[in-house]
C-alpha cells in the first residue's frame, strides 16, 4: 500500500540565466560491466533550454538533456511485430468497458512503430511529435524539491484504464531518467498498454503479465523459499487482492504465450512461456545462465507463481501436484545491456520484439542496439504511456508538457550544451 502524503505549496521560483558546461569526457562517461565492450558516444550537441529555478537545475533535468542530446540525431526504427468470479477480469468485457471511459478526445491505438501518434484536443487533431515528446519526459521525470525539502514525487501522474485503474506517481516516471533503474510500475503499465494494443500478437499469441504480484511474491519470499519466513506460509494468489484485477483471465488461460518480466535485487529478465508445450526460457539481458544456486531456487518459485496464476484464472497449472514446484526453464544466449542499468529497457523492449519460436538450440539471434538507442527508448516510454489513449488524464498532461518549450538541437555537434532561462517556458 502506497502512503501519500500532502505536500506544501513551492515558495515563488527566480528565473535566472545559467550556462553549464560540460566537457566531452564527462558526457561519455557510462558505466560498463567488464564483460561487455566499451560503448562510444558521439559528442553531445548543442541543447538550449529555459529553466525555472531557485539556484541551479537539478542533477536529473542536466542527465535529461544529456541523454536526449546524445539521441538527437537517432531516427527510431519501426519495430517488426508480427468476467471472472474471483477477482480477475476477462479481456472481452473491455469492450462494455470502453463505453464508461469519460468523454475526451480520442487518439489512435499505438502501434509498435513510435516515431509518431495522433491525439485530439480541443483545438483539433494534432501529429505528437519528437518535440513533444521531449518536452514530455522532462515534466514527467523531473522532480522538483520545495524550500522545506519535500519533493513532488507523489504527484499523480498517470491513471491507465486498464482491467482496473492502474496509478502511476511522478517517482514512478522518474525512474525513466538517464543512467536509473526502471521502476516496477513502469513495466506493469507498459504490460498493460501492449495487451490493449489491437493487432494479432497481443490479441491472439502473446500474453504480457504485469510482474506485480510476481513481485510481491518475491518480497515475502525472498530468496525463492516455498515457505516464506515472514508470514510462514505458502503462496497463494489470494493473498495479493490488490492486484488480481489486473490479470486477464482470458488471455492468460487462452493465449500460446506468456511474457513474464521480473525483478529481483534491482535486475530485470523476462521468461517466455509456452502453454501449449509446457516450455519456459529465460531471456536476461546479463546472464547466459543462472548466476547462482540461489537465482535457480528462485527460478523454481516464481515459475510456481506463474503456475498458480493461470490455475486460479481456470486455465492448466503448467505441472501439476509436487511436480509444480519443480518446472525448469533454459536460460538463452541473447545478446543484451552494455550497462549496468539498462536491463528494464531491454524487457520491456523484448516484450515487443521477440519471437518464442526464433529460439533454436538456446540462443536468440537479433542485431543489439547501440547505446543511443537504448537512451532514446527512456524518452519514447515516458510519451508512450502519458500520451496513450487509455490515460485517463492525457489530455492534461499534453497541455502540462507543452508549457515546457525546447529549442532544437544544433546541427552541429558540440562537447557541451548550454542551459539558460530563456529556453524553458512553464505556465
Amino acid at each position: 500500500m502506497m502512503v501519500v502524503r500532502e505536500q506544501t505549496p513551492s515558495e515563488v521560483l527566480a528565473i535566472v540565466p545559467i550556462q553549464v558546461f560540460v566537457p566531452a569526457s564527462q558526457t561519455t562517461t557510462v558505466p560498463e560491466l567488464q564483460e561487455t565492450p566499451e560503448t562510444d558516444f558521439e559528442p553531445t550537441p548543442l541543447i538550449q533550454i529555459e529553466w525555472t529555478t531557485e539556484t541551479h537545475p537539478a542533477a536529473e533535468d542536466v542527465a535529461a538533456l544529456m541523454m536526449m542530446a546524445r539521441t538527437a540525431s537517432y531516427v527510431p526504427k519501426t519495430d517488426p511485430v508480427p468476467s471472472f468470479s474471483l477477482g480477475l477480469t476477462d479481456s472481452s468485457q473491455e469492450g462494455a468497458a470502453a463505453k464508461e471511459k469519460s468523454k475526451s478526445p480520442q487518439i489512435q491505438r499505438e502501434t509498435g512503430g513510435e516515431s509518431s501518434g495522433k491525439f485530439e484536443t480541443p483545438e483539433g487533431i494534432n501529429q505528437i511529435t519528437d518535440d513533444m515528446k521531449e518536452k514530455c519526459y522532462i515534466w514527467g521525470t523531473r522532480l522538483k524539491t520545495y524550500a522545506d525539502g519535500s519533493t513532488d514525487e507523489y504527484d499523480h501522474m498517470c491513471t491507465l484504464m486498464a482491467q482496473d485503474n492502474y496509478i502511476l506517481f511522478r517517482m514512478h516516471l522518474a525512474s525513466l531518467q538517464a543512467e536509473s533503474y526502471i521502476e516496477s510500475e513502469i513495466v506493469s503499465a507498459m504490460c498493460h498498454i501492449l495487451n490493449r494494443k489491437n493487432d494479432k500478437r497481443f490479441q491472439e499469441q502473446v500474453y504480457c503479465l504485469p510482474p506485480d504480484i510476481v513481485s510481491m511474491a518475491l518480497s515475502k519470499h525472498p530468496k525463492g523459499e516455498f515457505i516464506s519466513p515472514k508470514t510462514n506460509k505458502e503462496f497463494r494468489v489470494e493473498d495479493y487482492p490488490s492486484f488480481i484485477p489486473f490479470i486477464d483471465a482470458k488471455k492468460i488461460t487462452s493465449h500460446p504465450y506468456i511474457f513474464v518480466p521480473v525483478c529481483y535485487s534491482g535486475h530485470w529478465w523476462l521468461w517466455v512461456i509456452d502453454t501449449r508445450k509446457r516450455r519456459c526460457h529465460i531471456l536476461d539481458p546479463l546472464h547466459k545462465k543462472a548466476p547462482s544456486n540461489e537465482r535457480k531456487q528462485l527460478n523454481k518459485f516464481t515459475a510456481y507463481v506463474f503456475s498458480r496464476l493461470r490455475a486460479y484464472a481456470g486455465g492448466e497449472p503448467l505441472q501439476k501436484d509436487e511436480k509444480e514446484k519443480e518446472i525448469k526453464a533454459s536460460y538463452v544466449k541473447i545478446s543484451g545491456q552494455k550497462s549496468s542499468y539498462d536491463c528494464g529497457i531491454y524487457v520491456m523492449k523484448w516484450l515487443e520484439l521477440i519471437e518464442p519460436e526464433n529460439i533454436k538450440k538456446g540462443k536468440y539471434e537479433w542485431d543489439n542496439w547501440k547505446q543511443e538507442e537504448v537512451d532514446h527508448y527512456r524518452v519514447e516510454y515516458a510519451s508512450r504511456i502519458l500520451f496513450s489513449e487509455m490515460n485517463k488524464e492525457r489530455d492534461q498532461e499534453i497541455k502540462e508538457s507543452n508549457t515546457i518549450r525546447l529549442s532544437k538541437p544544433s546541427s552541429v555537434l558540440s562537447p557541451f550544451f548550454q542551459i539558460n532561462s530563456a529556453d524553458i517556458e512553464t505556465a
